[in-house]
């Protein structure tokens, strides 16, 4: 398991796994595009993705301006291995620390 900052080229499968769950499924798949995910990636915040082997299993956004946690998903098959803890914990020691500056 790896854990690394989002890059643009993540996004497709960024939003791939906002569409993959049965719980966390968004009614309107438009609703995140990837200007949206590249916007807060890239200008107003900061994103992990999850990697095993080669693909993202799980990837969370932090909005700094906005003071909140935009998105924190995983793969349905790859919910309970901790994964979600880990990005939420780097997720917010990265924001703590933007705080102290």
């Amino acid at each position: 398991m790896k854990i690394r900052e989002a890059k643009e080229d993540d996004i497709k499968q960024m939003q791939i796994i906002i569409n993959s769950g049965v719980g966390n499924k968004l009614s309107n798949s438009e609703y995140l595009r990837s200007y949206d995910h590249e916007e807060l990636i890239f200008r107003k915040a900061k994103g992990w993705v999850c990697e095993i082997e080669n693909q993202i299993v799980g990837f969370s956004i932090l909005d700094i301006r906005g003071n909140r946690i935009w998105e924190l998903f995983i793969r349905p098959e790859f919910e309970e291995k901790g994964i979600d803890r880990k990005l939420n914990d780097i997720m917010l020691d990265w924001y703590f620390s933007q705080l102290e500056d």
